[in-house]
């Protein structure tokens, strides 16, 4: 009886062991155009997926064409789920900071418009005070020699965006577009962030 107890115990441990290790989160990071974006976190260890879509708008559902209007107020966004004992959400947010220009007002390069805004969506309260404190050692080490304009807001509703562009980079990495504005940000992404990478 003993015995059983034992392989009973060792049984309901290992299966809490692998609940932990399957849990996901989510992480939301508007930083321009999402098709410039997504290729950067897919690539992580410990990402399990992204998707590109919109959030922080006034609008229920809105398309792109909507969305760059500007007048919905909807960011591109990524929407990432990780697995937290792979991934931390603070690498995440290391990975969103040195990925794109946190300091321009609503605009990434040639891309401008409130749509590609800098923006961090947080889900949880751990991930509000952890993008605060980042984006507070960021200005008072003055790192990018201006002010980082990243906003911190609660999550809102996320809106998938369009098939077309899911896996955009996967998907077109021959076109010019992917070859001349992806591509070194992920060459880059491979010289800073080497060992967080996927094999």
């Amino acid at each position: 009886m003993k015995r059983i107890i034992l392989i009973l115990l060792s049984v309901l441990a290992l299966n809490q062991a692998n609940a932990q290790g399957k849990k996901t989160e989510k992480a939301t990071f508007g930083m321009g155009c999402f098709w410039c974006t997504e290729a950067i976190f897919q690539k992580l260890k410990g990402v399990v997926s992204v998707k590109s879509g919109y959030e922080g708008g006034k609008v229920a559902d809105p398309t792109y064409e909507e969305v760059c209007t500007g007048f919905t107020g909807h960011a591109e966004v990524l929407e990432i789920t990780y697995n937290p004992m792979q991934i931390t959400y603070k690498d995440l947010l290391e990975v969103f900071w040195k990925s794109h220009d946190p300091t321009t007002l609503n605009r990434q390069g040639a891309d401008s418009g409130t749509q590609y805004r800098s923006v961090i969506f947080y889900h949880t309260q751990d991930q509000k005070e952890l993008a605060e404190k980042y984006k507070a050692e960021l200005n008072a080490t003055n790192a990018y020699g201006k002010k980082v304009v990243t906003a911190i807001e609660a999550a809102k509703p996320f809106y998938v965006a369009e098939s077309y562009h899911q896996n955009y980079y996967k998907n077109n990495a021959d076109a010019p577009y992917c070859r001349l504005v992806i591509l070194p940000k992920l060459e880059k992404l491979e010289k800073v962030f080497k060992a967080k990478l996927k094999n």
